[in-house]
């Protein structure tokens, strides 16, 4: 009679064989890799993020955040840097204007330079994100400026770390699978609301990367997964959540390695089941165990040199509302809707233009002809992710949200059909004057079609327009 063992006991034991196959003796392929880490957990009481009904600072520390970072230098001498953090998100400024000093001082290309959020609805307002989201005190709001800069220096730190911390390193890739993410578009006679859709669309891939140092030991793992960091919901305790203790549980087993996130196109997916701490964790372990049976199989040897290319696309509105549309928000009851048309009737109270696009990042880090990183900015439905895989065959990509700039959902065309959250309610809380128009989502396929090409990869010879 056949046996089941408990998530827990199939993770150590994929563990336990993980360490007996690692290879001793992994030979460099022309790279080197270093890492970094710093701790970005707020020194006191902080407002959290992600949620409109939250009041109060947080009022306990349930795991450290951290900023961590990976830096790759290949046979010509350039210098490629990740940094991923425990952060619902950084804005375009806080993310300019670390892109400008790692060039100056650190003299990495902004091209080469990607900084990717884990988007934990249970870290810090960010300065300048979700800004009608919050209604923070004076105060609160002094407080959040105060952490940015805090945030932004320590992630700089980081990635000196990693610059010192150069030494040959052979990479690997692999991809596995988890169940933690759940459709969360449900259907029903009131339009699309949040719940559990079992037969909606989900990227359940768990994309990792191994890097070796020449005695075999994993100096690094960078993995991925496209959910939402929302388990405990609205709570005041600070951490990384599943991504946090993913990352934790992997740094324990792997002595001297170091565990980063990259959260993929999961927009429109959260963590299932979800309400606690104790999910939060389990829900970690089951990621962690994905990453660590990836680790036992055979995986792809990844070589140089890195190719890199990063460009702003200017993804299309619908057109713009009139002043009676702002004013009839203006009526509604919850203030963040009220804020964010008090704000727009400001803006055409002074005769300033409503924007009719919006400018978003996009990036492609390509290892040789073995693997395509891409970058997307903003809060990526996993439409995206599935339909590169599928128009991209001949690249093994892996494909990343909440790159560089969360300035928004990305809804894909049909989810701006469906309606509901992701195409139009949450536009309240980032900002935007109207929701995406049709064409956004070819816009930002093709963009990535560009810079797939230009890195030296292959695009379909046909693309749609």
């Amino acid at each position: 009679m056949s046996r089941c063992f408990p998530p827990h006991c199939r993770f150590i034991l994929l563990v336990l064989i993980g360490l007996v196959v690692a290879l001793p003796g992994a030979r460099a392929q022309g790279l080197k890799a270093g890492v970094g880490r710093a701790d970005i957990t707020p020194s006191g009481p902080i407002r959290l993020a992600g949620y409109a009904s939250r009041t109060k600072p947080s009022d306990k520390i349930d795991q450290h955040l951290f900023a961590k970072a990976l830096a790759f230098q290949d046979s010509s001498g350039a210098i490629t840097l990740l940094i991923t953090a425990d952060t619902i998100g950084t804005p375009r400024t806080f993310n300019d204007e670390l892109a400008g000093r790692i060039e100056k001082e650190l003299k990495i290309d902004r091209s080469r330079f990607l900084f990717a959020c884990s988007h934990s609805h249970s870290t810090p307002v960010v300065h300048g994100g979700l800004t009608d989201m919050y209604g923070l005190s004076a105060g609160e709001a002094q407080a959040v400026e105060h952490y940015a800069g805090f945030f932004q220096q320590k992630s700089f730190e980081a990635a000196q770390r990693a610059i010192q911390d150069l030494e040959p390193a052979s990479l690997a890739f692999g991809r596995g699978e988890a169940f933690v993410a759940g459709n969360r578009r449900q259907f029903g006679l009131k339009g699309v609301g949040f719940g559990f859709n079992p037969n909606g669309v989900v990227d359940r891939d768990v994309p990792v990367l191994r890097v070796a140092r020449e005695d075999g030991s994993i100096k690094a793992v960078l993995f991925g997964y496209a959910c939402h960091n929302t388990t405990p919901g609205p709570n005041d305790e600070i951490s990384g959540d599943w991504a946090g203790y993913a990352a934790e549980n992997l740094e324990r087993t792997y002595a001297g390695a170091t565990a980063l996130f990259i959260t993929g196109c999961g927009a429109d997916a959260n963590p299932y089941p979800r309400g606690s701490l104790a999910l939060s964790r389990a829900h970690g372990l089951q990621l962690a165990g994905a990453v660590a049976r990836v680790l036992t199989e055979p995986m792809t040897s990844i070589s140089g040199p890195i190719s890199a290319a990063y460009e702003r696309v200017d993804l299309p509105l619908e057109k713009t509302p009139d002043k009676a549309y702002y004013e009839a928000k203006l009526q509604e009851k919850p203030a963040a809707t009220q804020r964010y048309a008090q704000r727009f009737l400001d803006r055409m109270a002074r005769g300033e233009a409503l924007e009719t696009t919006h400018s978003a990042p996009v990036q492609v880090l390509r290892f040789g002809n073995t693997l395509t990183l891409v970058g997307l900015g903003g809060e990526v439905v996993a439409d995206y992710a599935l339909r590169l895989k599928r128009e991209l065959p001949g690249e093994r990509l892996w494909t990343a949200g909440y790159c560089n700039d969360v300035f928004a959902y990305v809804p894909s065309m049909r989810i701006l059909i469906e309606g509901g959250y992701e195409a139009d309610a949450s536009l309240i809380y980032y900002g935007l004057p109207t929701r995406f128009a049709p064409a956004v989502e070819d816009t930002l396929v093709q963009k990535v079609f560009d810079l797939v090409k230009q890195t030296g990869g292959s695009v379909p010879t046909v693309q749609k327009k």
